[in-house]
């Protein structure tokens, strides 16, 4: 299974593994997953740090390249089709990065992993919940 892992999915299989229900702890341990991450969710923690609502013990920068090393990962791309698969996600609120993370998902037919209940309703995404 290919996996896009979300923001907090990401930010938790490092800080607070114990977030991750088992389902969705099994599926990152699989090693014969693969495990995908948007350039989204990068951005998205350098928010979260900057907002302080996630810290670090190191600075973002080099926390990001750490975990990058740490566990194998490929990045999503992120490309003009995914851009456009944005105007047909239907969400309940309008947060870009959200809608970038399914669009993605939906383009490159990848699994969701996912905590975000709005998420798990975009129709056609194929997710695993982290509930």
């Amino acid at each position: 299974m290919k996996l896009l892992l979300d923001t907090h999915i990401w930010i938790w299989s490092f800080l607070e593994p114990g977030k991750l229900v088992p389902r969705a702890a099994r599926a990152l341990q699989d090693p014969n997953n693969e495990k995908w991450l948007s350039p989204i969710s990068i951005w998205e923690l350098v928010i979260l740090v900057a907002k302080r609502r996630v810290v670090l013990n190191t600075s973002v920068e080099e926390w990001i390249s750490q975990a990058l090393k740490a566990a194998p990962i490929r990045e999503a791309p992120l490309t003009a089709e995914v851009a456009l698969a944005t105007s047909k996600i239907s969400l309940p609120h309008r947060d870009p990065a959200d809608a970038f993370l399914a669009a993605t998902a939906l383009t490159f037919g990848l699994t969701l992993v996912t905590s975000d209940v709005r998420l798990l309703s975009v129709k056609g995404l194929t997710a695993v919940a982290n509930r």
